[in-house]
């Protein structure tokens, strides 16, 4: 998309290289979710439910009645290598 008069619209401020752009959003935080059994948004505890060789799996809880209302799976950043 070009604008005549205006060279913003090309402008990379990390150039061709992404590489090492930063990553912005790499991992999300829920701090509210909706609870089925309150009927309200409300407040989660995050809470560690398994760790998995893709990545570690964790439970998102109401802090008023302790419902789970949400689970997350952490992805590693590199795959783990399972020897046997």
């Amino acid at each position: 998309m070009k604008f005549s008069g205006n060279d913003f619209a090309d402008f990379d401020p990390f150039g061709s290289n992404h590489e090492h752009s930063p990553k912005q959003f790499d991992q999300l935080e829920a701090t509210v979710l909706f609870c089925s059994q309150c009927k309200e948004a409300v407040p989660v505890r995050k809470r560690l439910l398994l760790a998995l060789p893709e990545g570690d799996k964790y439970d998102y809880l109401c802090v008023y009645c302790g419902n789970s209302v949400g689970t997350k799976i952490e992805r590693e950043a590199q795959p783990i290598k399972l020897l046997l």
